[in-house]
């Protein structure tokens, strides 16, 4: 019977932070990077409860840690979508290249 390891999810996590590097480099589109980084932080967050089940039993330090990760990462995404909302009124578009003309 196959037993899931600490291996398993690191590279699940892996997987996750790789494609979300992607996302965020490929895409040019606002909501788009917003998805590649919530990606990222979202591996950050698998990582530190692997961690903490298998490295460290009977606490709970890791668990702490993603919960702060989803917090942040709330915080961060409501930050974008008003700056996604406030781009898209004065310009019409959401696309990041066109946001350069936005400098005060």
């Amino acid at each position: 019977m196959l037993t899931i390891g600490l291996t398993h999810y690191l590279l699940v996590a892996a997987v996750l932070f790789c494609s979300g590097i992607f996302t965020m480099m490929t895409k040019r589109n606002a909501i788009g990077i917003l998805i590649g980084v919530e990606l990222v932080l979202n591996s950050a967050g698998v990582n530190l409860v692997a961690f903490d089940r298998y490295l460290g039993p009977g606490r709970v330090d890791g668990q702490i840690m993603a919960l702060f990760v989803i917090v942040l990462a709330a915080a961060e995404a409501a930050l974008a979508v008003g700056i996604c909302i406030n781009l898209y009124k004065n310009l019409a578009t959401v696309d990041v290249d066109t946001a350069a003309t936005l400098r005060g």
